[in-house]
């Protein structure tokens, strides 16, 4: 039996079988936290993790027809039929911890990784590939042209690794784009230590204004308030997550 991949759930099967063992890499063993795969379409990645994790992996697949071949393939996997974007992670782990991994469908990616980061403390290490554009994004350091919301936002609690680079040849159908693998850690930090909420919102709106300086970008958050600091000079793609963190408290007023 074979899927058809479809263009509007984004599926581009990877036929490439080190690759698929190089992703399986990506988590570590030596735990005993279950591990959840999204999308695994017809099982290339599956077959690694399997042999990997045995009965703690999950699967999470919305294709109805790929759901099929998964039961007929690995009969003893489980396989929940679903929209990742929407299942319940705590009706699925409680309050357990556990790992993420998957070739994502591309058109959702960022909305994944930032479900994973609303349930940051309890996944650990989330990995798999994207497209090349929006991992590089992802991982970009503070200075740099790409450096932007979801670097910030993303590295405020991951530390994100770039693992390879993945070419187009190597699934079906092709991507019209490169590929990439990345693997984010969760880090140390348990809280940012300000208004999480003003947080978000001074990030996107600085950024949505790039090329401003922040006093300028960030005139509607102040309120008329005039503030000495030399921060509010600085330009979005030059502030690391603990500028941001400064920034936030600084208008805050704390």
């Amino acid at each position: 039996m074979e899927v058809r991949a479809k263009k509007y759930l984004g599926q581009h099967f990877l036929t490439d079988m080190s690759v698929a063992k190089a992703i399986a890499e990506t988590l570590p063993v030596d735990n005993e936290m279950p591990v959840l795969e999204v999308g695994p379409g017809m099982g290339m990645l599956t077959q690694f993790l399997t042999a990997a994790f045995g009965n703690r992996l999950t699967a999470v697949e919305v294709d109805g027809e790929s759901v099929d071949y998964l039961h007929g393939k690995w009969p003893e996997l489980r396989v929940v039929a679903g929209d990742f974007l929407k299942i319940n992670l705590k009706e699925m782990y409680g309050d357990s911890k556990f790992m993420v991994i998957g070739n994502y469908p591309y058109n959702i990616s960022s909305q994944i990784f930032f479900k994973v980061l609303e349930n940051r403390n309890q996944i650990p290490v989330c990995s798999g590939m994207i497209q090349k554009e929006v991992a590089e994004r992802i991982a970009a350091a503070p200075g740099s042209k790409i450096y932007g919301i979801t670097s910030v936002l993303l590295q405020a609690f991951y530390d994100i690794e770039y693992v390879m680079t993945v070419h187009e040849n190597v699934f079906n159908p092709p991507p019209k784009v490169k590929s990439a693998v990345i693997r984010m850690t969760r880090n140390d930090r348990e809280s940012l230590g300000c208004d999480e909420e003003m947080f978000i919102r001074i990030v996107k709106t600085a950024f949505n204004q790039r090329r401003k300086t922040m006093r300028n970008s960030l005139r509607p958050l102040l309120d008329d308030k005039i503030i000495d600091s030399d921060i509010f000079n600085s330009r979005p793609e030059n502030l690391s997550v603990d500028g941001f963190v400064n920034l936030t408290n600084i208008i805050s007023g704390k």
